[in-house]
């Protein structure tokens, strides 16, 4: 037997004894935002189930900060030892773009599986007169630079501007530290709109604090903003598609990966699950490895050239 093909069966064994012994210990889930957001509150029910899959508990570890850029470098830095995840969204893809990272969204991670696709809806104060996008956008025509757009965050922020240049209107964006006093800023009638996410919207909207317009995503029929139509419908090409997924340290053990993926793939199809995820706003979205990997690729390709041309800058 050759040295070099000993050295094959020595690896093949050893990768197989790890993923036989896996999980050992606790891993741990590391949520880049603060706690009862919607990031954090699916987290919590993907990890839940996966402490009971496991057989070992999954502690999900709030990092906030820096727009979440400081827990996702946590983990970047984490060692690959198939302990340490990141819960993480759409920042993940943005932020690259709107900040000085240290992290690369593509060779500092390992896909491991998207979760969850997250609705945004586009809301108003319930005194503001435009009922649809088609009159928001004639009334900003006729009044420009008078309609302001609050935002916190890439993607919210990517809704206004999307707005201002598909809709080819002078609006005025009012950046917010966060994305609840933003929202707090419409209800109460200090600016007129803003791009939330369902999770938080849906209680706006059902109290009568808040007023939605239309949704951003691609289709309509999701989640209990439905049968609204969609901004697309109005300003071709428009598309916010947020989305949840879990990534691992760059150079994790490809059979921690596997497994990662086959246990969030199959919690992903228990009604239970499902249920909680669609009470936090969250439509389970889950993919095999390569197909979340294409998915990465495909956005940051998409928001950089969307932040690059509309001069988007982190406030």
């Amino acid at each position: 037997m050759t040295k070099f093909l000993f050295a094959i069966l020595v690896s093949v064994g050893t990768a197989q004894a790890f993923a036989q012994a896996w999980p050992a210990r606790t891993l741990r889930m590391v949520v880049a935002f603060p706690p009862g957001g919607p990031t954090d509150v699916a987290a919590r029910v993907v990890s839940q189930k996966l402490a009971e899959r496991l057989g070992q508990p999954v502690i999900v570890d709030n990092r906030p900060g820096a727009a979440g850029n400081i827990g996702m470098e946590a983990v970047a830095r984490a060692a690959p030892d198939g302990y340490t995840f990141l819960y993480g969204n759409t920042a993940l893809v943005t932020n690259p773009f709107t900040y000085k990272v240290s992290w690369d969204p593509l060779s500092d991670f390992a896909p491991v599986s998207q979760v969850a696709s997250a609705t945004f809806v586009l809301l108003v104060n319930p005194g503001f007169a435009p009922r649809t996008v088609p009159d928001l956008i004639a009334l900003a025509k006729a009044k420009p630079s008078e309609i302001t757009c609050a935002h916190a965050g890439s993607l919210p922020q990517i809704g206004c501007e999307l707005l201002r240049t598909l809709g080819q209107i002078n609006i005025t964006a009012v950046p917010y530290k966060g994305q609840a006093a933003a929202v707090g800023d419409v209800v109460s009638g200090q600016v007129n709109l803003v791009f939330d996410v369902q999770f938080t919207a849906t209680g706006a909207v059902r109290s009568g604090r808040a007023r939605a317009i239309a949704t951003a995503n691609p289709r309509r029929g999701v989640g209990p903003f439905g049968d609204l139509p969609t901004m697309g419908e109005t300003l071709p090409g428009f598309e916010i598609d947020g989305w949840h997924a879990i990534v691992a340290p760059a150079r994790t053990p490809r059979e921690v990966v596997l497994r990662m993926n086959q246990e969030v793939r199959a919690i992903l199809t228990e009604p239970e699950t499902n249920k909680r995820l669609a009470e936090a706003g969250l439509e389970p979205a889950p993919s095999p490895i390569e197909e979340f990997g294409e998915t990465l690729k495909r956005d940051l390709a998409k928001y950089g050239r969307i932040i690059r041309e509309a001069g988007i800058k982190a406030e």
